[in-house]
C-alpha cells in the first residue's frame, strides 16, 4: 500500500492469551506504512502470546488501558485468541476505552474473538460484524447482524474471522486510517 499513515497513532488494546500473529501481523502493516503503534494492556510488563492455545512470544506493554486516552490515538485493534478479549471484557477500564473509540467513530479493527470486548462495550446493536464462528450468538444476542466473511466494513468497525483474513483485515485497516 503507498498511502502513508504518518503521525497517525494505532492502540493494540492486548493481554495476556492474545493470538499472536493477530497482533504482530496488524502492528507490522501500521508500522510499515509509516504509523506508530502501541500496545496497551492490563497491567505494566509483558503479556504472554499464544499460537492457538501453544505459547508463544511475549511482548511489552506500552501503556496500561488505565493511563490510556482514546484521544490521543487514530485507532483501536483488537486482536483474538480466546482468553485475550474473555479478560479484557471482565476489565471495566478496558470496556471504557474501547467505547470511546467507537463512541468518537475512530476505526475499530478487531478479528476473531476480538469482537467479545465490542459486545461487552454495547457498541454492536444495529451494526454488521463478522467474527469467529462460535462468537455468532453472542453478537446477534446483543443485536448486531453477523456475516460469515474475510473482512467487514460498518461505518469505522473492521471485523475479520481468524488468522486466514489478516492480508484483508490489515487492507482495511490501513484503508480506514487513509481516507
Amino acid at each position: 500500500m503507498t498511502a502513508s499513515l504518518n503521525g497517525k497513532r494505532v492502540a493494540f488494546l492486548a493481554t495476556d492469551g492474545v493470538e499472536e500473529i493477530e497482533y504482530t501481523q496488524p502492528r507490522k502493516a501500521v508500522e510499515a506504512a509509516g504509523g506508530q503503534a502501541e500496545l496497551v494492556s492490563l497491567s505494566d510488563g509483558e503479556i504472554q502470546a499464544l499460537n492457538h492455545l501453544d505459547k508463544a512470544g511475549t511482548y511489552r506493554v506500552e501503556k496500561t488501558v488505565r493511563d490510556a486516552d482514546p484521544g490521543q490515538y487514530d485507532a483501536l485493534v483488537l486482536p483474538g485468541g480466546v482468553a485475550n478479549p474473555d479478560f479484557l471484557r471482565a476489565d471495566a477500564d478496558a470496556v471504557r476505552f474501547v467505547r470511546e473509540f467507537v463512541s468518537a467513530g475512530k476505526p475499530v479493527a478487531a478479528i476473531c474473538h476480538g469482537p467479545w470486548t465490542l459486545v461487552e462495550a454495547g457498541v454492536v446493536d444495529g451494526r454488521t460484524l463478522t467474527s469467529w464462528p462460535s462468537l455468532r450468538t453472542d453478537l446477534v444476542n446483543a443485536g448486531a447482524t453477523w456475516v460469515d466473511e474475510e473482512v467487514f466494513v460498518d461505518d469505522h468497525l473492521i471485523t475479520s474471522r481468524n488468522p486466514d483474513d489478516l492480508p484483508a483485515f490489515c487492507d482495511a485497516l490501513l484503508a480506514q486510517l487513509t481516507s
